[in-house]
């Protein structure tokens, strides 16, 4: 009786310990979602496999839009210069222009709504880019975002290019936008829409500048948060994908159900092809599905088409139960692990670049010739103009010989360049950081401010020799 307990204990197995969302997720697709998919040839007809880099890799954002909306602009906001830290937590995805016309799909030379179908079901984020100067939406374009469907709760759009436009004018752009999205994007739900200029020119109106920036804060603290949202997008894609899945394994097996064996194969196919919206139904009403959980049908059509329904198999009832004991048991287990996940990242988010600090926003990074002006000399560069900056800073009534942030923005957006920039500007000339600027910080800003004007970069840190004399032994103490 001992023996036979010794033996017994040896061979049960110790029950895998799951220590992450992520692995979690890993373990259940393998064991309980692939076997599914690969019996009834899910693969053939959506999405490929999935690896493991699909379930460790970062937070993603795709950038869409058609021909010069400003994608890649956009993408430079966020990281202009490498390396980049903001690359160590997200990875940005530019995608070709799309522009109207027939002529542009036939000449890419692949199925370009296909990748982006791919794409769209591994991403945590979707960036549709429109310019406020033509909002239509060509062929192609709505090829592509149909080829998004089902992942509508990934999409934000941008209309860039807002600081061209009159306030009247742009509320007017705004409504036509909206209108144009609601023709495309058959959903309840409305998308979010951004309003901003993202680029480090000074805008050429102003008067809707606080618009922007809050709508730069808002988007984006959107994307900073990507890496924490990450496993619940990662629950929430597979939880749709084994739904999909589900689905395909009723309309493939009902398929070879009524396929007869030997005679008549050809009509009947054609038959089945045509009735799969009816079909569709049958099973909807029969096993109590969503309409949202089945494929386009049109599509699926299309891809039938080429494919012999008496090779497909039959309905396995244990199969299709592991997958709903999945979607309901399995999943559920892992939500503790999601909270308790959620806690522990709370500080979790993108850093660097565009999301260094809080109100700096996206800048671009041109040449540095202009941040290299006088790096030989012994005298500061900014002397030379320091009296008619003098002038300036003490019109603007400092306190105790410093402007408070107030006081210097309200005369900085007077560039007319970005808050985004503007923050970087203050970031570096507030050397000692006490939040205020004095008469040689308040020269420092208004140097970098024209050398941004002429069209030069910002660097990330401030270079020695334009540190103000006053602070180069604090500075150079503190390093």
């Amino acid at each position: 009786m001992f023996s036979w307990m010794k033996k017994n204990e040896k061979n049960k197995k110790t029950p895998e310990v799951i220590h992450t969302v992520t692995e979690g997720l890993k373990d259940l697709y393998k064991k309980k979602l692939k076997p599914v998919e690969d019996y009834y040839r899910f693969h053939d007809f959506h999405s490929p496999a999935l690896e493991d880099a699909d379930f460790d890799n970062k937070p993603m954002v795709l950038v869409m839009g058609q021909y010069s909306t400003g994608k890649t602009t956009f993408i430079k906001f966020m990281c202009a210069h490498l390396p980049n830290k903001v690359l160590e937590s997200i990875s940005l995805i530019d995608t070709p222009g799309i522009l109207s016309g027939a002529k542009q799909r036939v000449s890419r030379g692949y199925d370009f709504p296909s990748v982006l179908q791919w794409f769209a079901e591994r991403v945590d984020r979707i960036i549709l880019l429109f310019d406020a100067h033509k909002l239509e939406i060509s062929d192609e374009f709505s090829e592509a975002i149909r080829a998004l469907k089902g992942n509508e709760d990934k999409i934000r759009v941008v209309l860039n290019k807002a600081d061209m436009v009159e306030t009247q004018q742009l509320m007017r752009v705004y409504g036509a936008l909206m209108w144009s999205l609601g023709k495309v994007f058959n959903t309840p739900e409305v998308l979010r829409v951004y309003i901003g200029s993202f680029w480090s020119e000074p805008l050429m109106i102003s008067d809707n500048r606080h618009l922007f920036e809050l709508e730069e804060q808002d988007l984006f603290q959107d994307i900073q948060n990507l890496p924490r949202n990450s496993a619940v997008r990662k629950l929430n894609d597979l939880v749709k994908r084994a739904r999909l899945v589900r689905v395909h394994a009723y309309i493939i097996s009902y398929l070879k159900k009524e396929m007869p064996s030997v005679f008549r194969k050809g009509n009947k196919k054609k038959q089945l092809i045509n009735e799969l919206p009816v079909i569709y139904a049958k099973i909807q009403l029969e096993h109590h599905i969503s309409p949202g959980d089945f494929p386009d049908c049109a599509k699926m059509q299309e891809q039938l088409m080429i494919h012999d329904f008496t090779k497909f198999h039959s309905l396995k009832l244990n199969m299709i139960g592991i997958l709903d004991e999945m979607l309901t048991v399995d999943i559920a287990k892992l939500m503790p692990l999601l909270r308790q996940e959620d806690l522990e990242t709370i500080d979790n988010v993108v850093q660097g670049g565009a999301f260094d600090g809080t109100h700096n926003g996206p800048f671009v990074e041109g040449s540095t010739e202009g941040i290299l002006e006088g790096i030989e000399d012994e005298e500061w560069v900014v002397t030379k103009d320091k009296p008619k900056y003098d002038e300036i800073f003490f019109n603007l009534a400092p306190t105790d010989g410093k402007l408070n942030g107030i006081k210097a923005k309200n005369w900085m957006i007077t560039t007319k360049l970005p808050n985004s920039v503007l923050g970087k500007i203050w970031k570096l000339s507030d050397v000692d950081r006490d939040g205020m600027l004095d008469d040689e910080e308040f020269a420092l800003a208004s140097h970098l401010i024209e050398v941004k004007l002429d069209g030069h970069g910002l660097p990330p840190e401030l270079p020695r020799h334009l540190v103000p004399p006053s602070k180069r032994r604090q500075k150079g103490s503190a390093e």
